[in-house]
């Protein structure tokens, strides 16, 4: 068993550069990352590595019709279920590194899926042919990290919460593995073979239903999943059942009713329903204005427009994406683009205002929120922006990952009064709303 006691803390670990990719050669090495520091004897202090294995490479057909997309990929409040329980491990600051394994046919799924989870994800594993197979696979992918311990999860549980995940690794402190589990509450009945008949009323006392996620110390899984590879056992349903079988001491944790395993398309239908009253929905405003000055074209919304003057500012003085940004901002009151991108860091001199909405965008994805839809306003005599519109609205979509429909450009003049109609400059308002989990 591990000898250490579970510590919230914060640490440092590796940035995860560009989007993540998926291989196929699962012993291939990974990034050394900085360990999580757990507490120990109260005279030292011990450096332990915990990862995530994330199982999400199954096809889950009671739960996907034709034409649907495998559960895992099924979305809910607006993102797929294996962004939602993805999101669960990695914003737990217990876990060190977070590893998902996939179907060869999910690369495009899983890309879009895992695109907003942040740095303690690792390149993708793909799996085998049953789940104990592709669990093998995660495993030897993690082989080179040397964690100490693994919390296996199955993808298609997307509820599973912090206080779950910490007790799991709190009980390897006394058990070499641990599973969360849910004591029986109702009555069970045997049915006669083949029939639909009672046979007997089994009594439920010490009955749990076993929940994941299952932790344990690395080598000792790793080890009883290659025997029981080695031994051609393929039918265990669950990796605590292989540790059993490896002689492996397994303790039962308090799991929670809410950390349901979607199976079918009810169980779908639960979860949407269940997670609609889990979300709220802020707004947020912003407002911008630059001056004219010598030049010949404009930036405005992401788009480059050919103008007998151009916009003063540190960086390519995009007022329109400088006002989103700072409405995006305001939805999870992160303060403004000047907070983020001070105009006194030389970094940011002549920069490309998509940086800084992406930048918005990405702290929204990382609470878990998702962008419901922009408006911009532009006040401005000239340049025209209706020839411009479609072009903007593409700009700032690939920006947010957000369809034209939920994007609105407008511009008004002011009748030639103020700065904006004697044409000295361009002012601009935004508005945003986002879809937050509760926090």
């Amino acid at each position: 068993m591990l000898s250490f006691h579970f510590l919230t803390t914060s640490f440092t670990s590796r940035v995860n550069n560009g989007p993540t990719k998926t291989r196929d050669n699962s012993r291939e090495s990974c990034k050394k990352i900085t360990p999580l520091e757990l507490s120990g004897p109260a005279t030292e202090r011990t450096a332990l590595k915990i990862a995530a294995l994330i199982v999400a490479a199954g096809r889950g057909s009671r739960a996907s019709g034709p034409g649907m997309p495998p559960k895992q990929y099924s979305v809910l409040a607006g993102q797929a279920v294996l962004t939602h329980t993805l999101r669960a491990f990695a914003n737990h600051p217990g876990i060190s590194d977070v590893i998902t394994v996939i179907h060869a046919d999910d690369h495009d799924a899983y890309a879009a899926a895992s695109s907003s989870i942040g740095p303690k994800l690792l390149t993708a594993v793909t799996g085998g042919a049953t789940r104990q197979a592709s669990v093998l696979c995660g495993l030897d992918a993690l082989r080179s990290l040397k964690p100490d311990a693994v919390l296996i999860h199955d993808a298609a549980r997307p509820f599973v919460d912090e206080d779950t995940i910490t007790r799991v690794i709190q009980a390897l402190a006394t058990s070499p593995g641990a599973i969360a589990a849910v004591p029986v509450a109702d009555t069970l009945k045997r049915a006669s073979t083949g029939t639909h008949s009672i046979a007997e009323t089994v009594d439920r006392a010490g009955l749990w239903r076993a929940q994941t996620p299952q932790a344990f110390a690395f080598d000792a899984i790793l080890k009883a999943h290659r025997t029981a590879a080695s031994a051609g056992r393929s039918d265990f349903t669950d990796d605590a059942a292989i540790a059993e079988w490896a002689g492996i001491a397994v303790a039962l944790v308090p799991g929670s009713e809410r950390n349901l395993k979607l199976t079918t398309q009810d169980d779908l239908a639960m979860a949407a329903a269940r997670l609609s009253s889990d979300y709220e929905y802020r707004t947020g405003t912003g407002f911008d204005v630059h001056r004219f000055e010598d030049g010949d074209h404009v930036w405005l919304c992401g788009v480059k427009i050919p103008h007998d003057k151009k916009l003063e500012g540190h960086s390519d003085a995009d007022v329109g994406l400088h006002a989103l940004t700072d409405a995006l901002l305001g939805t999870i009151g992160d303060g403004d683009i000047g907070t983020h991108f001070p105009p006194s860091d030389p970094q940011w001199r002549g920069a490309a205002s998509h940086l800084f909405l992406a930048h918005a965008a990405k702290l929204i994805a990382a609470k878990g929120g998702r962008i419901i839809n922009v408006d911009v306003t532009l006040l401005a005599e000239a340049p025209r922006v209706g020839p411009h519109r479609a072009a903007m609205q593409a700009a700032i979509g690939a920006v947010l990952q957000i369809t034209p429909d939920r994007i609105g450009i407008k511009a008004t003049t002011t009748e030639g009064l103020g700065f904006t109609g004697r044409r000295e400059g361009i002012a601009a308002m935004a508005q945003a709303t986002v879809q937050l989990p509760h926090l």
